[in-house]
């Protein structure tokens, strides 16, 4: 006998607002002296952390996380618009990122930090908190099973309505209360059961959080 696959997805998504802002800072500067270059990216990266430290508190914030990577210094050459090569040029850089709960201390932060002389603001990144996070995946993974069950329900319906017409006999309850089926094969679905495996797709925007559950019904034809 012929076998019917019917595959049902839920999926849902749920958007929060952010708990947390990690702010990438950049300090450097080149020129033709390498000692100067290395000096004035020490000296500006020194202040920044500075002013990092001094409003740095794990607990109550408004920074409660920081790290500064160590200097980078490295030359080249450049070549002028007719193709002449000009004298050396070092660079040297600094890459500093802060974690801020307050985005309001962050504001104003970026806002005074963006002035200094060989600071640029690389991004910014937004997330929740661990905890919130987990609560998030638990929820959109609920619902998205509910939803896979309701459309399996309803097409259910549909399917026993189609037999109904036909004159077979109604395909059980699915999907809560299955009929007890011989073992299957090996990979195989047996008739008329209910097959789910849970898909996970995180990322997106605004923290979004969506969960898949894929779930095939098998029935006789």
């Amino acid at each position: 006998m012929a076998e019917t696959v019917i595959t049902v997805q839920g999926t849902y998504d749920s958007f929060h607002r952010a708990e947390r802002a990690t702010v990438t800072v950049a300090v450097g500067f080149e020129g033709p002296e390498r000692g100067a270059v290395v000096a004035g990216t020490t000296q500006g990266t020194s202040a920044l952390v500075a002013g990092i430290a001094a409003r740095h508190d794990p607990a109550h914030g408004p920074i409660t996380w920081y790290a500064t990577d160590h200097i980078r210094v490295w030359a080249n050459r450049p070549f002028n618009d007719k193709g002449e090569q000009k004298p050396l040029v070092h660079h040297a850089s600094t890459t500093t990122r802060a974690k801020f709960r307050d985005f309001d201390d962050l504001a104003v932060w970026v806002e005074r930090a963006a002035g200094h002389r060989g600071v640029r603001i690389d991004g910014i990144e937004w997330a929740l908190t661990a905890q919130t996070k987990q609560g998030a995946i638990t929820a959109a993974r609920t619902q998205a099973v509910e939803e896979a069950r309701r459309k399996a329900e309803n097409l259910r319906v549909e399917v026993n309505f189609f037999h109904a017409q036909l004159g077979q006999a109604p395909q059980g309850n699915f999907p809560w209360e299955p009929p007890a089926v011989p073992a299957p094969a090996p990979h195989a679905c047996p008739p008329r059961a209910y097959c789910c495996s849970c898909s996970r797709r995180v990322g997106g925007g605004h923290d979004r959080e969506d969960r898949g559950l894929n779930c095939h019904w098998a029935s006789p034809s």
